[in-house]
């Protein structure tokens, strides 16, 4: 079955969208997928949440101006089945540079080719930077569908409209025509308020059924687990956000059919 690509994107920071990218991998990687998480973010929270360091020269910045290859820039991780492609403070100024390049929108796309071909991954997801600029709108370009972490908050539903308008115009462009929202995975849900529940509610009575069935709790050790470096699933195995993200990886393979 060919490699799937799927971004992990909301332009609204501090929706748990790294924090989705990563646990998310590290859940399919435990269930023996093979995983390549692409981070985009310059601030690299991926990367650093995997445990790996901040190096000059390990992003996709040269390969998205056409130097060089992804191949070179993939990193094995402490965790079986996951790789990565880290980020590093370079790619803030990537978008600047790739607007005055020949098919700048379609530069992450043909950089992730050789990965794709390969035939190494069953899935590669991409961490979005927090914003609908160039890399994120690349990103887009790049991926089969976009999963959309939201927060159980009352402004959830504003930034997601934008994004499905994006979807739409990238596929009447013919920029991405095979682009759709992949699904909806609701974050940070504290189901003491009955705001949080109203949120979900409202949400899946908008979306329907590509919003997925498990909602990700607000977890003190999910907050943590990125300072030790480890997904969840390594850090507090047994805890409720690893049941959670163990539960998500099922269903989103089901979804993807792997």
């Amino acid at each position: 079955m060919p490699t799937k690509v799927i971004s992990v994107a909301n332009q609204k920071g501090g929706v748990g969208k790294t924090t989705t990218a990563v646990n998310l991998s590290a859940c399919l990687a435990y269930m023996g997928k093979r995983v390549l998480l692409v981070d985009v973010d310059p601030q690299a929270n991926a990367t650093s949440g995997l445990g790996i360091e901040k190096a000059e020269g390990a992003s996709l910045y040269r390969v998205l101006l056409g130097e060089g290859s992804i191949m070179d820039k993939i990193k094995p991780t402490a965790f079986e089945n996951l790789h990565l492609v880290p980020s590093e403070v370079d790619l803030c100024g990537v978008d600047v540079e790739l607007i005055r390049m020949d098919h700048h929108l379609q530069r992450l796309q043909m950089a992730l080719q050789p990965a794709v071909e390969s035939g190494n991954y069953d899935v590669i997801l991409i961490d979005c930077p927090p914003s609908l600029a160039v890399l994120t709108l690349n990103a887009f370009a790049a991926a089969d569908g976009l999963l959309v972490p939201l927060q159980c908050e009352y402004y959830a539903l504003e930034g997601i409209s934008m994004i499905t308008k994006l979807i739409q115009q990238l596929r009447d462009s013919g920029v991405n025509p095979r682009l759709h929202l992949f699904g909806v995975v609701m974050t940070m849900f504290d189901g003491r308020t009955n705001l949080a529940r109203q949120v979900v509610a409202e949400v899946r009575e908008h979306f329907k059924e590509l919003v997925f069935e498990t909602v990700i709790p607000r977890s003190t050790r999910l907050a943590e687990a990125p300072s030790h470096g480890k997904p969840i699933i390594h850090y507090d195995k047994y805890g409720a956000g690893a049941a959670a993200y163990g539960v998500l990886a099922m269903e989103f393979c089901k979804r993807l059919g792997i």
